[in-house]
């Protein structure tokens, strides 16, 4: 057996030939790959594998923390010590990787407060906070749920989750009711509509929204509201609002064709200028044309929006008039009665023209509420709905706030020293 065992020893030997071939380091990382994924099976699997880990450690803290309070260590018989221990009572922490039951060492006399604690008040709020957040990027308290029970292992409830977005309230009431310490030259109005359950029943609500630009060429948020309806009661109501608050200086207005929104601006806002959005006049036109058109029309129509001054637009408007009122009659006759409150932007420099003549930047911002909203699909009530609008808001204005400006107003200010001296 012994000489059996030899020569087999002797054949698993390598050769010379055998060594001096180079080590294959691919086959070696190889083999080693599957010993890594199984730990990260092993550690995936198993969420409880550190937690008896980390609470071993955690209630040495709370030990080591007692100990330095009295003075004294357990059992320990000391002079100048500086109380005694009485008992434990039970603390829950919630970590990273679950939910920790800890003991927690009392004194006497009550006196003891861990550190340990504190900071888990600190990291409590953050998580609440971040909860907060989600909620506010369209997560549903129903996915929240999920998602805390899988990244933390603790489950909040969807009551617990709706009273931690509520604490935004405070916030989101400061910011709507805020003061508008200085002018808005510009000011453009949009609305929007969401489904919120009112009394048991679906019901389509208007969200009001107002964006000014001041003399410094920025953009800010000046007001979100909930309305039944985009009436002229609904409108007036906000502008109204909005002046309360201290809107002034509004000298040009953006706004879409609602019958309601036009009342409200022309009482609240008498001494603005009203430009129609040229972008909602195109879609307009559509209605005023056959299903089967020749879209040249249409695209002519727009053409004109691109001319750098008003004598030159409404000299290509009436070529457009005069090429196509042989074929579209109904369109051009639509056209010639409401084209003029599409040109309103001509009043403004030149620079400003792309920016104004349309409510396209609001639009923008409400395609962005559009997809962090369509995940709750129906609201439970006004308030949620109007509180995670606001805290879009919110967010866009500070963001806005951060950019460079968004007009030269210089342009603006030499536009108006030149009238003075003209009037002059």
């Amino acid at each position: 057996m012994r000489i059996q065992a030899a020569r087999l020893r002797e054949n698993s030997k390598p050769t010379f030939a055998e060594c001096s071939q180079p080590v294959d380091t691919t086959m070696t990382v190889e083999k080693l790959r599957p010993t890594l994924a199984e730990i990260k099976g092993l550690l995936s699997t198993d969420k409880e594998f550190l937690k008896p880990i980390v609470r071993a450690i955690l209630q040495e803290v709370l030990e080591a923390e007692m100990t330095e309070a009295l003075g004294a260590g357990k059992g320990e018989r000391v002079e100048g010590r500086l109380g005694y221990r009485s008992g434990y009572y039970g603390r829950s922490l919630v970590t990273r990787i679950g939910k920790i039951e800890l003991r927690v060492p009392q004194d006497r006399q009550g006196r003891f407060s861990t550190e340990l604690f504190e900071r888990y008040q600190r990291s409590e709020k953050a998580l609440m906070a971040a909860l907060a957040e989600m909620y506010v990027q369209g997560v549903s308290t129903r996915k929240v749920k999920a998602i805390t029970e899988e990244l933390i292992g603790h489950s909040f409830s969807a009551s617990s989750i709706s009273a931690v977005v509520k604490k935004l309230d405070g916030e989101l009431a400061r910011f709507a009711q805020r003061r508008l310490n200085e002018a808005f030259p510009y000011l453009i109005l949009d609305a929007r509509y969401d489904k919120v359950r009112i009394d048991s029943v679906i019901q389509s609500q208007a969200v009001l929204i107002a964006v000014g630009i001041d003399w410094e060429g920025r953009r800010q948020i000046l007001g979100v509201e909930l309305a039944n309806r985009e009436s002229r009661s609904s409108w007036r109501e906000f502008l109204l609002g909005l002046k309360a608050r201290g809107l002034r200086g509004v000298e040009f207005v953006v706004s879409d064709d609602h019958d309601g929104l036009k009342k409200a601006i022309s009482e609240c806002l008498s001494g603005a200028a009203w430009q129609r959005c040229y972008v909602h006049f195109l879609r307009n036109a559509i209605d005023h044309l056959p299903r089967k058109r020749d879209d040249d029309c249409l695209q002519e129509l727009r053409w004109l929006y691109d001319r750098r001054q008003l004598k030159e637009a409404k000299a290509d408007i009436r070529a457009w008039i005069e090429k196509w009122q042989g074929r579209y009659a109904k369109l051009v006759s639509w056209v010639e009665d409401n084209i003029e409150e599409t040109l309103t932007y001509y009043r403004l420099p030149f620079r400003h023209h792309r920016h104004l003549k349309s409510t396209n930047m609001l639009e923008r911002f409400n395609e962005e509420i559009k997809r962090r909203t369509h995940v709750v699909r129906i609201f439970p009530n006004e308030a949620s709905c109007l509180r995670l609008v606001r805290a879009l808001a919110v967010e866009q204005h500070e963001r806005w706030q951060e950019e460079h400006r968004y007009l030269n107003m210089a342009f603006l200010k030499e536009q108006q020293r030149e009238r003075f001296k003209t009037a002059a």
